[in-house]
C-alpha cells in the first residue's frame, strides 16, 4: 500500500464511521509521514492529526486498527 492509498482508506473509513466530508477529514488527518524502516521496523508511518477534539479522537481510534493491518507502506 502507498501513502496516498492509506490516506484515502483513512478518509473513507472516517466518513463511514463519523460522517463529514472528504475535505474536512483530509485536513484533519494531514499528510502521511513516512519513516525509515531501519529505525521504525514495526510501523513506518505516522500522522499528526490537527482537527478538533472530536475529529482527533476519531482519527486516533481508527489509526490503532489500521496500523495492525498496514504497518509498512511505500511512498507515493
Amino acid at each position: 500500500m502507498q501513502a496516498s492509498q492509506l490516506q484515502a482508506l483513512l478518509i473513507q473509513r472516517l466518513i463511514r464511521n463519523d460522517g463529514g466530508s472528504q475535505r474536512a477529514w483530509r485536513i484533519a488527518i494531514g499528510p502521511i509521514r513516512l519513516h525509515d524502516s531501519a529505525t521504525h521496523p514495526h510501523c513506518n508511518w505516522s500522522v499528526a492529526p490537527s482537527g478538533n477534539a472530536r475529529q482527533n479522537a476519531a482519527i486516533e481510534r481508527l489509526l490503532d486498527s489500521v496500523r495492525l493491518d498496514h504497518p509498512i507502506i511505500a511512498a507515493g
